[in-house]
């Protein structure tokens, strides 16, 4: 019987194409795509407005290129409102839902491109970044790198067969977090505060300030996953299986066990939010690495030209701060809905403890960084803070709504 891949992408940026090229170059070399017993079919979801690129920017795909995979299937604005139309029409789901699920957002261009794969009844799904190559990055103890390529598709079919989901591991730059030198415009326990307050409960602030302190900014792959080629599975820590958005797989043999992607209205957190509703299914932590190129430094690794030397965050252009201030408000306005959802009794206790902890660390963020920004921090927390429970009955109901969609699909 023949294998049918999907490799999903939630894309936005001009880079698309070269990224696109790359990983089917990397099927070519691993020998996926002359294989007759695996079909390769692509599904892109396109936002036009993120980084107001054009449809061509996507949709013209070199023919030596396209003629390598099975099929290519496009999702903007069209196609998804089509499908919307359709699915209410035939009374699957009423316009709520369809918007719950299909409307505007990251993490519902990801249920977009989940969907279609199932409804194509593809085996496996496989999510890809438009900022993550399939490379992984080791420092020696001279400080110079080595670089290794990674199959992500070989590794991800390798144990999925026996896991609902499978993720693999990523470096370079992961965090949106500059790096930072403690003074007492922003003291060490006051970034901790900062730290403390934004995240999730399973990310340890120790590893956070070797990060952004000791590697600058920068995280490299481990050589003994690479070596050892060995997954382990998630165990259920604080109510929730952590995966990541992408390097992530789906066993789509018993698709309607899968919860949707969500995120409150322009938050961040989609992989989060799923990770709280993967109690009953097998995760599995597989051995292979995607270079995230978080700032757009490395275009030219799309083009064969392998760094020496990667560099440090810790020159603040306007673009590094602006991106870290967006991703601090991102990550502020889904914390509340992860709180209630995780830790339902101590949530009042745990929003006083966060707004204490702002209150003493955005000043010091305002002062060192000089700017003004970090206030809306502040504001965005009270906001989503307020309207917890309404994105938590909001998540439930796209719960209810996808499961009803894939039952449709019988």
């Amino acid at each position: 019987m023949k294998l049918h891949i999907g490799i999903g992408f939630v894309t936005g940026r001009k880079l698309f194409q070269n990224v696109l090229k790359t990983y089917i170059n990397n099927w070519l070399e691993h020998g996926f795509i002359q294989n007759q017993d695996i079909r390769l079919h692509l599904y892109i979801a396109y936002d036009l407005k993120y980084k107001d690129t054009k449809i061509s920017d996507y949709k013209k795909i070199p023919a030596e290129l396209a003629k390598m995979v099975d099929s290519i299937n496009f999702y903007g604005e069209t196609e998804i409102n089509n499908e919307a139309e359709y699915l209410q029409s035939e009374n699957i789901l009423t316009e709520k839902e369809t918007d719950l699920i299909f409307g505007e957002g990251y993490g519902k261009k990801r249920n977009v491109v989940m969907y279609f794969a199932m409804k194509h009844k593809m085996d496996k799904l496989i999510f890809i970044d438009d900022d993550e190559y399939p490379l992984a990055t080791l420092k020696r103890k001279n400080d110079s790198l080595i670089w290794m390529g990674q199959s992500i598709l070989s590794t991800h079919l390798a144990f999925n067969d026996t896991a609902d989901i499978t993720h693999g591991h990523h470096c370079g730059y992961i965090s949106p977090i500059p790096y930072l030198e403690f003074n007492n415009d922003l003291p060490e326990d006051d970034f901790r505060h900062f730290i403390e307050a934004i995240s999730n409960d399973i990310i340890n602030w120790e590893k956070i300030k070797n990060l952004i302190i000791n590697e600058k900014g920068v995280t490299y792959a481990q050589a003994d996953i690479l070596d050892n080629s060995e997954a382990y599975e998630v165990e259920e820590e604080k109510g929730m299986k952590f995966i990541s958005g992408a390097n992530l797989c789906f066993n789509l043999r018993n698709f309607k066990q899968l919860p949707p992607f969500y995120n409150p209205p322009g938050a961040r957190g989609e992989d989060t939010f799923m990770s709280t509703a993967l109690s009953d299914l097998k995760v599995v932590k597989v051995p292979c690495y995607t270079f995230h190129d978080g700032f757009s430094m490395y275009n030219n690794i799309l083009n064969g030209v392998l760094p020496i030397k990667l560099s440090p965050i810790e020159n603040i252009s306007s673009t590094i701060l602006k991106r870290f201030i967006n991703a601090t408000i991102g990550w502020i306005r889904y914390k509340p809905l992860m709180v209630y959802i995780t830790n339902r009794e101590g949530f009042e206790a745990s929003m006083v403890e966060i707004e204490e902890k702002l209150a003493i660390a955005i000043p010091k963020l305002c002062k060192y960084f000089q700017t003004t920004a970090f206030e809306k921090v502040n504001q965005e927390f009270a906001i989503y803070r307020r309207k917890a429970k309404k994105h938590f009955k909001e998540f439930e109901a796209t719960k209810t709504a996808w499961a009803k969609l894939l039952n449709s699909l019988d």
